[in-house]
């Protein structure tokens, strides 16, 4: 562990390692701040293009992406204002599958910290631990510990295990280039059978997230590195589009059929100096309804 990591894990010793218990489903996130309209991505093209142009295509379309939020000007979302957890934008009702969570809370900043997307933070640096930012399991949930690694930071081989065995030297060697300095994550098993993992890497600055990392998952151009049991993928269209987390970018895929063993989805969020990998599968299909509300409120822990 670095010097620099030391010092702001020593910095936040008194950041709560778990959370609140809920009263009602209708807790929220605290505290509420006033944040900016959400920006959408723009409307992807019809069509999915060959996979020899997706790194073209990839760039092209981050490169749009990173100038339509930089138009919205910076985000200090550091609050979800009346936002219920399990009230997902885009969703009707409870009944439809969402899972209950318990309270959110975000860890508290180190002393004269500014939050991630403040104007005097153009890193866009979580200044908080890393570990209490990492979604917790819904109520009824069995916890893979397996996934707690050493002292809550997970070995880089332990994520590199969620990918195909031909990919792991490259993108193994893609963090170390880019400076990965930490991975936090968090596993569960829903009664119904549901496998969910939530990885999230910290890096420098949002310069190399975004130019380095988030390119190589974007709409209609299948993930550079392939997640292990995943098959053809597709862009998940059906993600509710109102679902948008102000000063994240966020690409979701669904496995399409037909598939094997278990269908896999996957989304991966960029947020300023955190790249969060979010991935579901389950056997006969893994429902889409929470996916997208575990991937939308991690990405309101980040955002």
């Amino acid at each position: 562990m670095t010097e620099q990591a030391r010092t702001t894990e020593e910095a936040v010793r008194e950041t709560p390692e778990t959370y609140d218990a809920p009263a009602s489903a209708a807790d929220t996130m605290e505290p509420p701040v006033t944040e900016p309209s959400a920006v959408g991505l723009a409307q992807p093209p019809a069509t999915r293009p060959r996979r020899d142009r997706r790194v073209l295509r990839a760039l092209l379309r981050w490169t749009a992406a990173v100038a339509v939020f930089a138009s919205a000007g910076t985000a200090t979302a550091y609050g979800i204002a009346g936002a219920q957890r399990t009230d997902v934008p885009g969703l009707a009702t409870e009944s439809d599958g969402r899972w209950v969570f318990p309270r959110l809370v975000r860890p508290p900043l180190p002393s004269g910290s500014p939050e991630p997307f403040a104007e005097d933070n153009p890193a866009g640096a979580h200044h908080a631990d890393l570990r209490a930012l990492v979604l917790p399991a819904p109520e009824g949930a069995t916890e893979n510990k397996e996934l707690r690694g050493s002292d809550g930071w997970l070995p880089v081989k332990e994520y590199l295990a969620e990918f195909e065995a031909e990919d792991r030297e490259e993108l193994g060697q893609k963090l170390v280039d880019t400076g990965l300095r930490h991975i936090a994550a968090r596993g569960w098993t829903t009664s119904d059978g549901t496998r969910t993992r939530v990885y999230l890497l910290r890096f420098n600055t949002t310069n190399v997230v975004d130019a380095e990392l988030a390119t190589h998952a974007l709409a209609h151009v299948s993930p550079t590195y392939r997640v292990r049991g995943a098959g053809e993928v597709e862009y998940d269209e059906d993600f509710p589009e109102e679902a948008v987390v102000t000063g994240t970018a966020r690409t979701a895929y669904a496995e399409a059929k037909p598939y094997g063993a278990e269908q896999v989805r996957q989304a991966y969020v960029s947020a300023g100096d955190v790249y969060a990998v979010i991935l579901q599968s389950r056997e006969a299909g893994a429902p889409a309804v929470p996916f997208w509300q575990t991937v939308v409120l991690q990405s309101q822990l980040l955002g």
